[in-house]
């Protein structure tokens, strides 16, 4: 599908989009991939490691400025919406900004994407838009319920918008495990609850997904990746085996355990070999056969959630992926 297409990726400088540009132009032969980003520094640095690929294009631009997304989207196919304000504490301290980003800039890119024949949008979303209980959360679940309606939003044209969720993404700049690894030689890891799990996912992992609902969607599913989870305090022997850990308690906006899917949701929700759709309840679209396709309908009550999960991630696991990955984690 991406093959001879142009692709935009909002807030591509980030983790997600170092890793969709290389991964994009290896599996794909794409017309143009095209970083759309404000942060001209990380834009320039990013521009050195594709220097020798005239397809990966940059633009200075944010979302909150439709304007510059009306001109930036001009001859676009696809787009790939991984630009937030997603630090829990600076969405607390500051709210009218992370609005701005999240909720204003999701409205402007389905705006702009509709008025100027974007085929398919896929944007990302996270475990805190399932039931949020901080400011980052709710404004990403108004940004899921912005994407769904979008499809309805857009009348006569033919561009479909869809939304891919997943958790604590395994080496991502802020993360927890690059975390822990630059301060693991003070010999103290502080853990907020020695109860806390999280779903692990690699990068890797969520570039698929992306492209899985390129492939996949009709409009307004909220794809559901399966991962594993693991609990904090293991995840801290790992990176440092002798570090004294000290626990500080849950921090303002922090949950216990990450979801994904809520009660809520079963009841339009669909099982697969390596994700969950949720389905729209809006226009009948969670009874409709081609979005559904050969999906098994969850149990009642069903929930997705950390500490619920049937898979588990082991310390061999993740030590094997730390071997992997150490060039790379944190690095974007």
């Amino acid at each position: 599908m991406l093959n001879g297409s142009t692709v935009l990726i909002t807030g591509g400088t980030g983790s997600f989009g170092n890793t969709f540009v290389p991964m994009t132009l290896s599996k794909y032969n794409p017309k143009k991939l095209i970083i759309f980003s404000r942060d001209e520094m990380k834009q320039w640095d990013m521009a050195k490691k594709f220097s020798q690929d005239e397809r990966v294009r940059f633009f200075i631009g944010d979302v909150r400025d439709k304007d510059r997304l009306y001109r930036a989207l001009d001859g676009v196919d696809f787009v790939v919406h991984a630009a937030a304000t997603k630090i829990v504490p600076t969405a607390e301290y500051n709210p009218f900004e992370c609005v701005k980003t999240n909720v204003i800039g999701a409205m402007n890119l389905i705006d702009a994407c509709i008025d100027k024949g974007v085929k398919r949008v896929v944007a990302l979303s996270t475990d805190k838009a399932s039931s949020p209980i901080n400011l980052y959360g709710a404004t990403k679940l108004a940004s899921d319920k912005l994407f769904v309606a979008g499809n309805s939003y857009s009348g006569s044209h033919q561009t479909r918008f869809s939304v891919v969720r997943y958790g604590n993404v395994m080496g991502s700049r802020g993360s927890v495990i690059p975390f822990f690894m630059s301060i693991r030689n003070q010999g103290v890891l502080p853990i907020t609850d020695e109860r806390m799990t999280r779903f692990m996912i690699s990068l890797e992992e969520g570039v698929e997904l992306v492209w899985h609902a390129f492939d996949d969607m009709e409009g307004g599913e909220v794809y559901v990746k399966k991962i594993p989870s693991m609990k904090v305090v293991e995840l801290a022997k790992v990176v440092a085996p002798d570090a004294h850990l000290e626990i500080v308690g849950i921090r303002p906006g922090e949950k216990l355990h990450e979801q994904m899917i809520s009660a809520e949701d079963a009841s339009n929700t669909y099982e697969y070999p390596e994700h969950f759709k949720i389905l729209p309840t809006i226009n009948n679209w969670s009874t409709c056969s081609n979005r559904i396709k050969d999906g098994t309908k969850v149990a009642e009550n069903f929930v997705y959630s950390s500490d619920l999960n049937d898979q588990w991630m082991t310390p061999a696991e993740l030590q094997l992926w730390i071997d992997s990955n150490q060039s790379k984690i944190g690095a974007f």
